[in-house]
């Protein structure tokens, strides 16, 4: 099991923003299973609506999109952050995050998992805290 960051799905649906890292993350998800925050719906469903309103994709192309990950070994996290949890802004303070990649890390580190993730500000800091999702 691994958290699965909205920047290596996305490399999914993009024409062109693929890559080794993202292709081999997707090959992984048969196999294994993804954790994601809540938030992670929120992200894809975002970055889709923006994309069409850019003309980058088309309505149908986003709701196969949705379909298709509707379909993958991802888990939703049923644990929320609230604002008592002043743990979760230490921690964005402290690496530098914003609140969304900060939602990732958290969770990684609750569950000690691996992120797979695309985004370098967060990929630098799982890293240097050794919990980069790297499949062989």
């Amino acid at each position: 099991m691994f958290i699965l960051d909205c920047s290596v799905c996305m490399a999914w649906c993009f024409e062109g923003e693929n890559s080794q890292y993202s292709d081999v993350v997707l090959e992984c998800l048969k196999t294994q299973t993804a954790l994601v925050p809540q938030l992670w719906h929120l992200e894809i469903i975002n970055v889709l609506l923006v994309a069409e309103r850019k003309k980058r994709i088309t309505s149908s192309t986003a709701e196969e999109f949705l379909t298709i990950l509707q379909s993958m070994n991802i888990q939703t996290d049923s644990i929320v952050i609230s604002l008592a949890d002043h743990k979760s802004i230490s921690l964005a303070r402290d690496h530098q995050l914003s609140t969304y990649d900060m939602t990732y890390l958290a969770l990684a580190q609750r569950e000690q998992l691996p992120i797979a993730t695309n985004d370098n500000k967060l990929k630098q800091v799982v890293k240097s805290l050794n919990l980069f999702f790297d499949p062989p």
